[in-house]
C-alpha cells in the first residue's frame, strides 16, 4: 500500500528530496531512497510499505531494550522492509536489508492498518506500540499515523531506532512518541561510513536532543563487535560523552554474533561485556547492562545511591523488587525512567 510522503521537497525535473533521514536522498522519478521503501512516482514520493508489516508479534519491553520503561509491559512490535543504513553486521537482516523484489513476493506481507495496531491494544490489554526490527524512520507515515491513534487511546509508542532520523521528523513525532532506544554502533565517523553506510555526528545530535529537550524517555545500545568498536579508547570516550549528555542516560552494551555479511568475526565474550560494563560506570552513567547474554548481575537495576537491588532480571524473566515503581525502598532515592502509565521521565 502507497502513502504519500509527510516530508519531502519538490527539486527540479521531477526530482524530489526525501526529508525523512540525513540522507536527504534526491529520487529520481521511477527510483527509490537508500531505504529501497520510498518511491518517487510522477514527482511524488510515497512510502511504498505503508500498513503492510512483514512482522507484527507482542514481545516483552524489555527486549527492545528498554529497561527503564514500564518493566514487564508487552509491547505490540511491528516492522516491515527496508533500512536507511547497510550495516554489514545486521542482526535482523533478513527484513531490513530485504532489497530483492522476488524476495519480498516470497515473505508474507500483512494489510494492517493503523486502526487495526490500535484496536488490538485495546482489546488485548497492551499498552504499547513499538516500531522495531527495522528502522521505523523508513516507514515513518505509517508510524506517525499509528502513533498518533494510539497516544488519543492512552497507549504509549517507542522507537527503537539507529537515530539517523532528521530533525524534521523527529520534531513532528515527538508529541506522540514516549520512548526510544538509539543504536550508538560506534564512536568514530569512520566505522559509520565504512560499516554502516551512515554517520556519527546526526546520531549523536540527535541523541542530544532528546535526552535534553524533549520528554521522550531514551536509552542507548551499543553492540560490541570484537576489533571494530570495542577498545579501550573508544568505549572510555562513547561513555564519557554519553554520560556528560546525562548521566541518567541508560546504556546497554550488549554481544554481537556473526551474521550477514560479518561472518569472520568472533562472538563477543563475556570479559569484553563486563569490562564495558565497567567503562559505563567509571564513566559516571548510573544505569549499565550488558545483553545478548545470560548475567543476571550486570542485567539487574540497582538503586545508584545505596546499591540495593531494585529489579531482577534473567532474560526475559524480570522481578521487581520494590512495592512504589522508581523509588527505591532502601534510601527513598527516585530511578530515573517511566515506571507506570502515567508517569514522566
Amino acid at each position: 500500500m502507497n502513502k504519500e510522503a509527510y516530508l519531502s521537497q519538490t527539486l527540479s525535473g521531477g526530482v524530489v528530496q526525501c526529508q525523512v533521514c540525513e540522507h536527504f536522498c534526491a529520487i529520481k522519478p521511477g527510483g527509490t531512497g537508500k531505504c529501497g521503501v520510498r518511491r518517487n512516482e510522477d514527482g511524488t514520493i510515497y512510502l511504498t510499505v505503508y500498513a503492510e508489516p512483514v512482522a507484527v508479534h507482542v514481545d516483552p519491553i524489555e527486549k527492545k531494550p528498554l529497561f527503564h520503561f514500564l518493566p514487564r509491559s508487552g509491547a505490540l512490535s511491528v516492522g516491515t522492509f527496508g533500512c536507511n543504513l547497510r550495516c554489514s553486521f545486521c542482526q535482523n537482516w533478513q527484513m531490513s536489508q530485504a532489497w530483492d523484489a522476488a524476495d519480498r513476493a516470497a515473505r508474507q506481507v500483512q494489510q494492517v492498518p493503523p486502526e487495526a495496531l490500535v484496536n488490538t491494544c485495546l482489546r488485548e490489554g497492551i499498552p504499547i506500540i513499538a516500531y522495531t526490527y527495522n528502522e521505523p524512520t523508513v516507514f515513518y507515515e505509517y508510524t506517525y499515523d499509528t502513533a498518533k491513534l494510539a497516544h488519543q487511546q492512552g497507549i504509549k509508542n517507542v522507537y527503537v531506532s539507529n537515530g539517523f532520523m532528521s530533525q524534521a521528523a523527529l520534531d513532528m513525532i515527538e508529541p506522540y512518541l514516549d520512548g526510544i532506544n538509539v543504536d550508538l554502533k560506534a564512536f568514530t565517523d569512520e566505522f559509520y561510513r565504512e560499516q554502516c553506510g551512515g554517520r556519527l555526528e546526526p546520531v549523536k545530535r540527535n541523541i542530544t536532543h532528546i535526552a535534553r529537550e524533549t520528554d521522550i524517555w531514551i536509552e542507548v545500545t551499543t553492540l560490541l563487535i570484537p576489533g571494530l568498536n570495542d577498545s579501550e579508547e573508544e568505549l572510555q570516550e562513547m561513555a564519557a560523552w554519553l554520560a556528560e549528555v546525562s548521566p541518567d542516560l541508560v546504556w546497554h552494551v550488549t554481544a554481537f554474533h556473526p551474521d550477514y555479511e560479518m561472518l569472520e568475526r568472533p562472538p563477543t565474550s563475556q570479559r569484553a561485556l563486563a569490562r564495558a560494563y565497567e567503562i559505563g560506570k567509571e564513566a559516571g552513567l548510573r544505569y549499565v547492562y550488558v545483553g545478548n547474554v545470560r548475567d543476571a548481575d550486570r542485567e539487574s537495576t540497582y538503586c545508584p545511591e545505596c546499591g540495593k537491588k531494585l529489579i531482577q532480571r534473567h532474560w526475559y524473566s524480570v522481578q521487581e523488587m520494590w512495592s512504589g515503581g522508581g523509588v527505591c525502598p532502601g534510601c527513598g532515592h527516585a530511578l530515573a525512567g517511566v515506571w507506570s502509565t502515567g508517569g514522566e521521565p
